[in-house]
């Protein structure tokens, strides 16, 4: 599985299909996504069916036929095909690959971007790689789904997991960033989804002048931050205003709406 985002780029000709193609929309770091998603699908022995131009083509159809321009996000996701019983051997499977496509246009609430989304530390952790390798990004994440129930009944946005030694990790769906004195501080990354927009951040504060550290950290560090922040496709960056009802610095996000800045500017340039 994986999701896109797009933005529009008014250079590109118009798609070369019929008169209900819209004006054309491209991927945000198409590439990228495609590297995750074939690494992903070849390490399960997953044939996807089809190259990375045919993946790109049954995109840009799914959203000429819904007329789909801009701002649209997407859900990308692949299964072994229809099976005779319903049993886990792959040989079930007598037909498929089967690619769902779902788009839908979405934008990022108002109110998460500017007051920030609350979060609640949870017992669920991030397994180890030969347990639940989060960078396979698959459906079968029931830790996430346990540690997102238990965000739910504590009444927060979205969980924030450890990892298996109690280092602060991920939240269920995004990646977590803090900022202390002026440095940005993410996990090691070793039990996190490779996120796209996490390396995008990594990369931007890097070329930035802007500190970036992927390391170990506590609950001490996060609570104590000056600012937090999370990455992922659909929302970029959102801050974090809350994290087991200790508020998150004075409110103040300097470091978060520079990055935030910057990523738009890398946006522009990727769509041009």
């Amino acid at each position: 599985m994986d999701d896109f985002y797009t933005a529009r780029d008014s250079i590109l000709p118009p798609l070369p299909w019929p008169s209900i193609a819209p004006p054309f929309t491209k991927w945000v770091f198409f590439d990228e996504h495609m590297e995750r998603f074939f690494a992903a699908c070849k390490t399960v022995s997953l044939d996807v069916g089809m190259d990375r131009d045919g993946v790109l083509d049954a995109l840009n159809r799914t959203a000429a036929v819904n007329g789909i321009t801009d701002n649209a996000h997407c859900r990308l996701m692949l299964t072994r095909g229809v099976k005779t019983k319903p049993f886990q051997h792959p040989s079930l499977s007598q037909s498929g690959p089967t690619l769902v496509i779902i788009i839908e246009h979405s934008k990022p609430v108002d109110r998460l971007q500017s007051q920030g989304i609350s979060l609640a530390t949870v017992p669920q952790v991030r397994g180890l790689p030969m347990s639940q390798d989060a960078k396979y990004n698959s459906h079968s994440k029931l830790n996430c789904v346990i540690a997102c129930l238990q965000a739910e009944q504590a009444g927060a946005d979205e969980a924030l997991m450890l990892d298996p030694h109690g280092f602060v990790n991920t939240t269920n769906a995004c990646n977590f960033f803090i900022v202390r004195k002026g440095q940005v501080w993410t996990s090691t990354g070793d039990y996190c989804m490779n996120g796209v927009t996490r390396q995008k951040v990594i990369d931007l504060c890097r070329a930035n002048d802007i500190p970036v550290f992927e390391r170990n950290y506590s609950l001490v560090d996060a609570y104590s931050a000056d600012e937090a922040f999370l990455t992922g496709t659909f929302g970029a960056q959102t801050p974090v205003a809350t994290i087991d009802g200790k508020q998150i610095g004075d409110g103040n996000r300097p470091v978060t709406e520079r990055i935030q800045r910057l990523y738009r500017d890398l946006i522009r340039k990727s769509v041009s």
